[in-house]
């Protein structure tokens, strides 16, 4: 069984900046395909950022350009850097791993406030 951990989240004023850890029990951030999805109150779950065993990285345009995700495969831990945030970015972040339509696994959550 995969356990995913997440860490990071917190308060954070806009235009600033906060980075969030996903740490993975067993060496599977370099075989699954990582991600990093968010949930706002009264909202669906939607898409930030997702990084291939390859490498390749992928991020909804909301966040293209603000949002980094990379991963250290010896720690294995993915991280999302975020910068530039904004009020609309106040959501619960959530760690994802998937190594099939029908294999994924989801951390806790952590919360994310923008808020001046």
């Amino acid at each position: 069984q995969v356990q995913l951990v997440e860490s990071g989240g917190g308060l954070a004023q806009p235009g600033g900046a906060l980075r969030l850890s996903c740490a993975a029990s067993g060496s599977i951030v370099d075989t699954y395909v990582m991600g990093w999805y968010r949930q706002a109150p009264g909202k669906q779950r939607e898409f930030v950022a997702t990084i291939t065993r390859g490498g390749s990285t992928n991020y909804a345009d909301s966040v293209k350009g603000r949002f980094t995700i990379s991963r250290d495969n010896a720690k294995n831990t993915v991280y999302l850097q975020m910068n530039s945030l904004k009020p609309e970015d106040t959501a619960v972040y959530y760690c994802n791993a998937q190594r099939s339509v029908v294999i994924s696994y989801w951390g806790q959550g952590t919360q994310v406030t923008v808020s001046s």
